[in-house]
């Protein structure tokens, strides 16, 4: 339900960055391995929420 109401989806994203760039503050190389590929998107995430 949050991928039409565009508050909600914001919303999400936002609350991915943030959960992305904690964790990786806590534990780097459990992102760090997996750069690429399907998993490689919470790593990006975690780069756009260091950078933020």
């Amino acid at each position: 339900s949050a991928i039409f109401n565009f508050q909600s989806l914001l919303t999400v994203i936002l609350l991915l960055i943030c959960t992305c760039a904690y964790i990786r503050s806590l534990a780097p190389s459990l992102l760090d391995r997996n750069k690429t590929g399907l998993l490689g998107i919470f790593w990006k995430c975690a780069r756009i929420g260091k950078c933020l």
